[in-house]
């Protein structure tokens, strides 16, 4: 993975870059925390509900989680491979001259990716007058900056989507919803912020992966025991994985701005990049556990008004 990353951004010779520092939490936030704790709920979906006996050690976790962030080729070892066409056609993206055709060609090459493509542009997002049935009619209508946001989730489904362990296999599903609406929202509220909305996605998409090496390393040092309940716990197992993710984002030698909005995100001094996928986190938490009936994510949810409600109504399923 850091490889082919590592041509598609940058020289494999240059060194990755390395995470800027967090801003300590005394610098605020850009939405202070309501009565009703989006990160808590979302985590407390994933954990599987209320506290039980023989929790997993907190302190183990934490103490593991913080040495993996101190070591970000270690964590980049837990998650898996992206399909090998995905790189050759996200280097072909970057270069303009590169024909229609040539970027077919090269979507034909996995089975998988063809049926993703098709299956996409049918979607009642785009709104085709008439079903696709092959590569050139989906490219025509994607074009090429919506088959680089499509390519890129395709890209990040193995890592996020499909895991070993009760922990990651169980929250698996939740994880990759939330992150593929993140990527969704942060991409569409990146114009609005002064962000790329590709790299807005990318960010979407990575800022999860952290959370999958800490529920992959839950299930081997705990076992078949339930993750701990306390908010401190999750606050800091939560906290853990953004810097584990950002890690793994200068491991892989992403723009350096993925990595700098992930640790960003959410506080005042943010960059642009870091205030949209902070938009985008928040509406895609709020959506996912709307869609599981969460009472007091719904009555957040119906106090939305102008472009997060215009995003937040994009994420529902039957919009996508």
């Amino acid at each position: 993975m850091k490889n082919w990353l590592a041509r598609l951004f940058g020289s494999p010779g240059q060194p990755a870059p390395t995470p800027p520092s967090a801003v300590p939490a005394a610098a605020g936030v850009v939405n202070p925390p309501p009565s009703f704790d989006l990160d808590l709920a979302f985590y407390r979906s994933l954990a599987g509900g209320s506290a039980h006996a023989g929790e997993m050690p907190e302190g183990l976790i934490l103490d593991e989680l913080a040495r993996l962030a101190r070591q970000p080729e270690a964590a980049a070892e837990l998650v898996p491979r992206v399909p090998a066409v995905i790189p050759q056609l996200l280097r072909s993206l970057r270069i303009d001259a590169t024909s229609a055709g040539e970027l077919a060609r090269q979507v034909t090459q996995d089975v998988s990716l063809v049926a993703e493509v098709i299956r996409e542009v049918n979607s009642p997002y785009y709104r085709a007058t008439a079903r696709i049935a092959n590569i050139e009619g989906a490219l025509m209508l994607l074009g090429q900056n919506g088959l680089r946001m499509l390519l890129a989730r395709v890209a990040f489904r193995p890592l996020i989507g499909s895991q070993s362990g009760r922990l990651a296999r169980q929250a698996a599903p939740l994880v990759w919803s939330q992150s593929e609406k993140c990527a969704m929202a942060a991409s569409m509220a990146a114009p609005a912020c002064g962000a790329d909305p590709f790299e807005a996605t990318l960010a979407g998409l990575m800022r999860s992966v952290g959370l999958v090496v800490a529920l992959r390393l839950a299930d081997r040092l705990g076992g078949a025991a339930p993750l701990p309940q306390s908010d401190d716990f999750a606050r800091a197992l939560l906290d853990s994985a953004r810097r584990l993710s950002a890690g793994i984002a200068g491991r892989w030698e992403f723009p350096p701005g993925v990595a700098q909005a992930i640790l960003q995100a959410g506080q005042i001094e943010a960059t642009p990049l870091a205030q949209a996928l902070h938009e985008g986190d928040r509406l895609a938490k709020l959506r996912v556990l709307c869609d599981a009936g969460n009472a007091e994510a719904r009555e957040m949810a119906a106090a939305l008004a102008g472009d997060e409600l215009r995003i937040f109504d994009k994420l529902h399923p039957q919009q996508q």
